[in-house]
Order: C-alpha cells, then sequence, then structure tokens
C-alpha cells in the first residue's frame, strides 16, 4: 500500500492499494475464501466436500443455478454440454496452423475459444468445447490427428479419451474429477476478475472468457504447477531433499508449492488433492512419486519454518495439482489448459453474476508524473 499526496490537485491524501490488495469489488454467492481459517467454501459446500462427491457436470450446475441439479437436470445438462462438443471446420483449421507455429497451448487456446464465434458460443457451448480444444491442440503439437469426442462419456472421462484414445478407468475419471472441481473457482482471482471487468462493460460472453484465458496464461497466476513438480524431480530421493531446499533458500529461490497470497494456513485444496493423489498412486503408477513428494513437503515445511519464521508459508495448491496431473499421465505443458477446462465454468458463473447486477468497474488511478511542461517545438534540420 503506498500513499502519495495530492496537494492543490486533489484530496489532502491519494492511498493506492497495490494489486487492489484489500479492495473488496464484488458480492459472490460463488465461493468465499478464508485465508486465515485455510477454508474455501464453494455454493456452500466445503470444498473437500463438494470436489469428493460431484461431477463436474453437477458442479458447473451448481455454480450457474445455484442449486444441486436433480437427477432430471443433471442429465439433460450432461447430454447437452456432450452434444455440443465437437469443433467446426474453421476451429480445427486454426488449430493446425497453431499447431504448425509450435505456438503456445495457452496461445492456441485462447486463439480457437475466441473463434468459437463464428458458429455461435452460449456457456454450454464454451463450457463443452473446451476440453475438445486442449485435446486436439495437444495432439496436433505432437503431429497426431485429434479424436473426435464421445457423446456416451462425462466431461471429465471424455477429456482423457480425447488425449489418448482409450477409454480411461473409473479411477481415473474420479482423479480428473476431484481435480477439476478443486480448482472450479476461488474468489476474485486475477482471472476471475478479468472476467468480471470485460463483462461489466456489455461485452459478450466469448470476449469476457478470452480475456480469462489471457489472464491465466501468466507465470503468476496459472503457471507454477509445474515449476513444483520439477523441484521433486531435482530431489530424486528424500535423502537429498534438505540439502537440495536448502541451497534454493540460501540462494533466495521460492519453493514452489509453498505460500501463496490469500492462505495463511495450509491451502485447503492442498489436502483434497493431496487424497486424491493417493488414492490415485495407490491403485496405479509411481507410489515412489508420491512418497517422495510428501517427503520433499515434510522437509520444506519444516526449513520454511526454520528460515522465514512467521511467515506461515504453507503447502498451496500448485504442488498437489502437480502429482496428480502427472499421475494422470499429462505432460507439465497441459497442466494449465487443464486447469482451464475447470475454472472456464467458474468464470461463466461470475459473468452472469455480474451482469445480474451490473456497474461498470471503473477504479481510479492516482497520477504520479510530472505537472506544467510545455511542448517545445523541434527545429528541422537544415
Amino acid at each position: 500500500m503506498t500513499a502519495y499526496a495530492a496537494g492543490r490537485y486533489g484530496r489532502d491524501m491519494d492511498t493506492i492499494n497495490a494489486g487492489l490488495e484489500g479492495i473488496v469489488a464484488a458480492a459472490t454467492r460463488l465461493s468465499e475464501v478464508d485465508g486465515e481459517r485455510g477454508e474455501l467454501t464453494i455454493a456452500g459446500f466445503a470444498v473437500g466436500e463438494l470436489a469428493t462427491h460431484a461431477t463436474f457436470e453437477e458442479t458447473a450446475w451448481l455454480l450457474w443455478h445455484g442449486d444441486v441439479p436433480t437427477a432430471a437436470e443433471a442429465d439433460a445438462f450432461r447430454a447437452d454440454l456432450a452434444a455440443r462438443r465437437a469443433l467446426p471446420a474453421e476451429v480445427l483449421h486454426l488449430l493446425r496452423g497453431a499447431a504448425d507455429a509450435r505456438l503456445d497451448a495457452m496461445d492456441a487456446l485462447r486463439m480457437a475459444t475466441g473463434a468459437l464465434s463464428l458458429t455461435g458460443a452460449d456457456a454450454p457451448r464454451l463450457l463443452a468445447a473446451m476440453p475438445t480444444i486442449v485435446a486436439a491442440s495437444w495432439r496436433l503439437g505432437r503431429g497426431q490427428e485429434p479424436i473426435a469426442p464421445r457423446q456416451d462419456l462425462g466431461h471429465a472421462a471424455n477429456y482423457l479419451f480425447m488425449l489418448t484414445g482409450e477409454p480411461p478407468d473409473a479411477e481415473r475419471v474420479r482423479a480428473l474429477e476431484t481435480y477439476l472441481n478443486t480448482v472450479v473457482d476461488h474468489g476474485l482471482n486475477a482471472s476471475t476478475f478479468t472476467v468480471r471487468v470485460i463483462t461489466s462493460t456489455g461485452s459478450d460472453l466469448v470476449s469476457a472468457i478470452v480475456g480469462g484465458l489471457g489472464a491465466l496464461k501468466g507465470p503468476l497466476h496459472g503457471g507454477a504447477p509445474g515449476p513444483a513438480l520439477d523441484m521433486v524431480f531435482e530431489i530424486r530421493t528424500a535423502d537429498r531433499a534438505e540439502a537440495v531446499l536448502r541451497a534454493k533458500l540460501a540462494r533466495g529461490e521460492r519453493l514452489m508449492g509453498f505460500g501463496h497470497r490469500v492462505y495463511k494456513v495450509r491451502d485447503p485444496r492442498a489436502d483434497v488433492l493431496a487424497a486424491a493423489a493417493d488414492r490415485l498412486f495407490t491403485r496405479g503408477g509411481d507410489r515412489a512419486l508420491y512418497q517422495l513428494a510428501r517427503d520433499v513437503e515434510r522437509v520444506a515445511l519444516r526449513l520454511l519454518e526454520e528460515e522465514k519464521p512467521g511467515r506461515r508459508l504453507q503447502t498451496n495448491v500448485e504442488f498437489y495439482t502437480a502429482l496428480v496431473l502427472h499421475g494422470l499421465g499429462f505432460d507439465v505443458p497441459l497442466f494449465t489448459p487443464t486447469f482451464a477446462i475447470s475454472r472456464t465454468a467458474g468464470w461463466i458463473a461470475h459473468a452472469f453474476e455480474q451482469k445480474a447486477a451490473n456497474r461498470l468497474i471503473r477504479p481510479q488511478s492516482v497520477y504520479v508524473g510530472p505537472r506544467g511542461r510545455t511542448w517545445a517545438a523541434r527545429q528541422t534540420p537544415a
């Protein structure tokens, strides 16, 4: 927070809340983040209660409508989304061009999402098409043809199928669904705020979601799970954890997967995903990697308390996000696009909420530049 004396130009003192820290900009029924207690409530449910029981379609319906769907509503919504998954030829052509140009996966997703306007894109269409775009882009980038979506699979299962062509087992589907539910909404973060700002101008839903994708692409918001996993791989064995982590702290490096802008205690999403990772790696995959991650977490928390006492740097969602998505067979460049598949449901809910009680979001700024300058005419060279 920085203060500037305004003097004769305005108020006695203008206060700048850098990063809008502490500013309340909206009332929402969608989620509540309590950083002091380490609690996340999504539409009335503790994140662990929702994430481990609901399907992703049920979670999206809950956010959009405010209530848990009936069985009939859930079935109809699932069928509606499934019928909207296929991409028009123009969007596939654009994704082929993005693959040829070797564009970043988030760039391809942003471009293709905007191109959905060619055939019309309402909320269900945007949500349904997102996994198809990500899977098609991923396969094209590796010289493989996209796999057409299946209408008989749920949202999470169909995404896994389109990536590999293999029908996924129930454990992998449940792990991905738990992840998608866990990160679907999280207060007024950077991308969600972007969506609400764009919506507040009266712009369309596609533009708002594309804006959210642009904000999410930034590494300070959506790009940290990969480095958290890289740190675990760098350590390799539990007996190396303390030496490697101490060296990082001595160099002033951040331990990826620890600390959060809001949470002053353990991120509740980390507990949900830790349990999901435990279940996933118990039933298949590299159990030794899961145990290594737990050992690294334990040492990291101890060292952070020793080296940065009072900072309350605890495990955040990124640490176990990396483990769950790796356990599902995802490469690191897929992590942020997969996050976007989930968060799109939350963004759309915020767009609905903003539109329902809209006021143009227009904060002020404090001018700190020079004053009283005069424009000197330039001399024409002889």
